[in-house]
């Protein structure tokens, strides 16, 4: 496996604990009543609760990006120290901005998001070019 496909499991795995984090804030926020319900009515969370949610989403919307990023350079057979690198910095980004995220710190947040984001564009430029 290469080094971005494994980086690309580990991101996914990522995404499985932050959505443990999310539900178990939200659970204790919430209560088990509105984790069991249909959810009919959006349970609006609040606070490091929603917080998580917020990031578990984020995520969810980066990994989609990255996922098309790490299969393109594999397949285009152009996968490199630097791909490596770039897969590497995305999830030490991600890694990285779920406590930023929960602990409200901006900029952090926000430039390490940027970082994540930008090693995706690079994936998708090393997959190009």
């Amino acid at each position: 496996m290469t080094p971005e496909l494994t980086v690309l499991v580990l991101a996914a795995l990522l995404q499985m604990a932050q959505m443990v984090l999310y539900s178990v804030l939200g659970n204790l926020q919430a209560g088990s009543r509105a984790a069991l319900s249909p959810r009919d009515e959006p349970v609006r969370l609040t606070g490091a609760a929603g917080r998580a949610q917020r990031a578990m989403n984020n995520h969810f919307e980066g990994l989609v990006l990255f996922t098309i990023a790490v299969l393109a350079v594999t397949l285009a057979g152009k996968t490199s120290g630097f791909t490596a690198a770039c897969a590497s910095v995305y999830l030490i980004a991600r890694i990285l901005y779920v406590p930023a995220y929960l602990q409200g710190l901006s900029p952090w947040r926000s430039l390490i998001w940027a970082a994540g984001w930008l090693a995706t564009l690079g994936l998708l430029l090393a997959a190009l070019f």
